[in-house]
Order: structure tokens, then C-alpha cells, then sequence
């Protein structure tokens, strides 16, 4: 006669058992960092750390074929501890153009002088100002985690919407998996038409 207590026991391991993830995966094509750590409950940069080895030093690009191992919950949760994002780099782009009113003083016939150095130089600092922005806001909205996607559907390094990333000349395929070039030649697409307006009120730049 077989115990109840027994039963009882053998269900238990094999739920612990169907619960458990597999040792590892094999990477298909459109995989995502994030996306396979959410499958299988897990922080993904514990997930990263456990395969730095193979995927390299850019988390945001996995290769279909690649095999990962697949930590548990705890020991995820540990090696994500000691993740540390790749530096991002951030291109300068120049500030929007303004439109300046025409000169109304008469025309001379006196050699123009030179202009001095500090006013040649106005247009390096209106880049370095540009810079600072895009380094803010990247910031503030992802903390420089290009392939982070928020429960309200925005994703990437500028946290755009799907319809502001189109409308900016994003790909709609390469939305929630879009390279960190092509989301900075977004943004800059975005600056240029928009300036900081779609940013500075939310994240104070």
C-alpha cells in the first residue's frame, strides 16, 4: 500500500522540478536579453553576467545560435549586483537653427572686422549644451539601458513611444530592438524638429 504522505511528496518534487528553468537556451532569431530573462522570472543583468562570456561586452546584442545559461531566481539576482552598463556613447548634434531677424543698419563700405574668438567659439558651446541634454536625458529616462522597455510601452535610451519613434524616421521592425546608433540618430531626428520640448518638462534637463 503506497503511503498518501508519499504521494503527496513525489507531486511536490515534480512541481519543483517543472518550475525549475532549463540549464540552458539556444538564442533564436529576434531573442531579446529582456525578453528571455522575463520568460523565466529572472533579472535580465543577472542573466548577462551569467553569459558575459559569450555574448560579450554590448548586452543589447545577442547572436541567434548562441547557447545561455540559464541561472535560477537567487543566483540571477546575486550577479546582477555587480553588473555595470556599458558607457553609451553619446554624439554631439548642433542645437536647433533659429531664424534671425534680417539686419536693418545700412551698408558700409568699411572692411568687416574679424570676429573675436569668444563669439566664434558660440557655436561649439551650443553642441557641448546639445551634448548635455541627450547625456540627461538618457539619465533620466533609462539610465543608459538601451534595450529597457516600461510597462507603458516606451522603450530605449530616450524612452520614446512607438508612434514619436516612427514619427522621427525609426524603424517600425526595429522598435524594442533597435541598435543604441539607431536610437541616437532618432533622437537627434526628434531634436532637430522638436528641440527639448518632448523631454525637458518630464525629466527636468
Amino acid at each position: 500500500m503506497i503511503h498518501p504522505a508519499a504521494v503527496l511528496n513525489a507531486v511536490e518534487v515534480h512541481r519543483e522540478a517543472a518550475a525549475r528553468p532549463p540549464a540552458s537556451i539556444v538564442v533564436r532569431r529576434g531573442d531579446s536579453l529582456s525578453g528571455i530573462a522575463a520568460q523565466y522570472h529572472i533579472q535580465w543583468p543577472g542573466l548577462y553576467e551569467a553569459n558575459r562570456r559569450v555574448i560579450g561586452g554590448n548586452p543589447s546584442l545577442i547572436t541567434a545560435g548562441e547557447r545561455l545559461r540559464i541561472p535560477s531566481k537567487a543566483s540571477a539576482a546575486r550577479l546582477a549586483l555587480s553588473y555595470q552598463p556599458p558607457a553609451v556613447v553619446v554624439p554631439v548634434y548642433p542645437a536647433p537653427a533659429t531664424t534671425q531677424p534680417a539686419s536693418t543698419q545700412p551698408a558700409t563700405a568699411e572692411p568687416v572686422a574679424a570676429q573675436p574668438v569668444a563669439a566664434q567659439s558660440s557655436s561649439v558651446q551650443s553642441g557641448a549644451s546639445a551634448g548635455s541634454f541627450q547625456q540627461c536625458v538618457i539619465a533620466q529616462e533609462s539610465g543608459g539601458n538601451a534595450q529597457i522597455m516600461n510597462g507603458s510601452g516606451h522603450y530605449g535610451l530616450y524612452q520614446f513611444s512607438y508612434s514619436s519613434w516612427t514619427a522621427a524616421g525609426g524603424s517600425p521592425a526595429a522598435f524594442g530592438n533597435a541598435s543604441v546608433a539607431e536610437q541616437n540618430q532618432v533622437f537627434a531626428t526628434a531634436y532637430a524638429q522638436d528641440g527639448t520640448s518632448p523631454w525637458a518638462p518630464y525629466d527636468g534637463c
